[in-house]
């Protein structure tokens, strides 16, 4: 049996979302109590507080607390394991040599979501309805229908938007037909991938395209009063903005993995270390707007669900490279989008990439070095 997640919108009353209000402000209270209890206890007594603890204390946080009183248990007690979450990842994080980031106290702003861990123990689906503990039957947008059995979920609020994850289980997915056909993809940002096929995918930049917009907003937003409505009201436009950018890419990202994934048996993709790639100040905003962590992530999970394969190969001088006969393309800039060699090849500089790249997932045969091994360039073809 697999998990999957359904998302829908959820459309709340006035009052309801002012109880979801409620819920969010007591589990917030939880979790920062309990951070604040883990953290005297290491500091005073070196004493390590576990999540039994944080239960108990949640409990007692109900019965002290009246605003707690329409809270169901469950909502607390999510929020003591979202504490935990973090201090795994914490020590993970530690014991790798990474930076740490210790967990921090959660303001009104940083905390956005409440959890149920039982179906029909405080939440259920009520006819076309959301049933949830304390709030009542809220309105739902069911986009699509959920599968298999309820599990689990988490009400979320997105730029004053609220959403609900419910999370299933469901039969394992069974794979699909084999088609017999392989690929490499090379990821950039003049073309968002290019296929060793030789078909390129255009770039829509959604972040510099929304710029402009996104930018008057945010000078209308640093303009406004702080604490007052019509900066709320500011802010809020901002949020929508980015949710919207993101929401683009996302969907693009979905529909262009679900092509990938039905029509090849084995897709060969760079392997990138974005985060080294983005310390470039010229390139950073035109990397991180490409999505190509979302696109490589969502790609291993579709590919795994279909019994598809994904291999990620080392990204290094798949460029500069001949994909004929291997030879080393010496001083290759990014103004040179077009490549030529002795050997005879002559085509684009992201398709010769891609080539290379499936080259190296093992998937082709290597042809034969040419004894000379030099190659030569030429500025790009008008």
């Amino acid at each position: 049996m697999a998990i999957r997640a359904f998302q829908d919108r959820l459309y709340p009353t006035q009052a309801q979302e002012q109880a979801l209000q409620v819920q969010l402000d007591v589990s917030r209270h939880v979790y920062n109590m309990a951070l604040e209890e883990r953290k005297l206890a290491w500091e005073l007594e070196g004493k390590s507080i576990a999540k039994r603890e944080g239960y108990l204390l949640a409990k007692q946080y109900k019965k002290t607390f009246p605003q707690s009183k329409a809270v169901h248990s469950h909502v607390l007690q999510v929020a003591i394991e979202d504490l935990d979450r973090a201090f795994q990842a914490f020590f993970r994080r530690l014991k790798a040599g990474e930076e740490p980031g210790y967990p921090r106290f959660k303001s009104y702003k940083r905390w956005h979501s409440i959890g149920f861990k039982q179906y029909r123990n405080g939440f259920k689906v009520d006819d076309r309805r959301l049933k949830v503990s304390g709030v009542g039957r809220i309105r739902v947008r069911w986009h699509r229908p959920y599968q298999g059995k309820i599990k689990t979920c988490r009400i979320v609020r997105k730029a004053r938007r609220w959403y609900v994850s419910l999370m299933c289980e469901v039969p394992d997915p069974v794979p699909l037909a084999e088609t017999g056909r392989v690929i490499g993809i090379d990821m950039g940002i003049n073309s968002l991938i290019t296929t060793s096929d030789g078909e390129q995918v255009h770039n829509p930049r959604w972040y510099r395209e929304a710029q402009a917009e996104l930018r008057g907003q945010q000078r209308k937003l640093a303009r406004a009063k702080r604490g007052s409505h019509q900066r709320k009201k500011k802010l809020l436009d901002v949020q929508r903005q980015h949710e919207h950018v993101k929401n683009q890419r996302k969907d693009f990202f979905d529909k262009l993995v679900y092509e990938l994934v039905q029509n090849f048996d084995v897709i060969a993709i760079e392997d990138l270390k974005i985060k080294n790639m983005v310390q470039n100040r010229h390139l950073s905003k035109s990397v991180l707007d490409a999505g190509w962590g979302y696109f490589k992530q969502r790609l291993l999970d579709k590919a795994a669900d279909a019994g598809r394969e994904v291999a990620l190969v080392d990204p290094a001088y798949t460029s500069k490279t001949c994909s004929n006969c291997g030879a080393l393309f010496e001083g290759l800039t990014l103004a040179h989008r077009w490549v030529d060699c002795e050997c005879g090849l002559s085509l684009d500089r992201d398709h010769n990439a891609a080539l290379n790249v499936l080259k190296r997932a093992g998937r082709v045969r290597e042809p034969e070095r040419s004894p000379s091994g030099q190659a030569w360039l030429r500025s790009p073809r008008l």
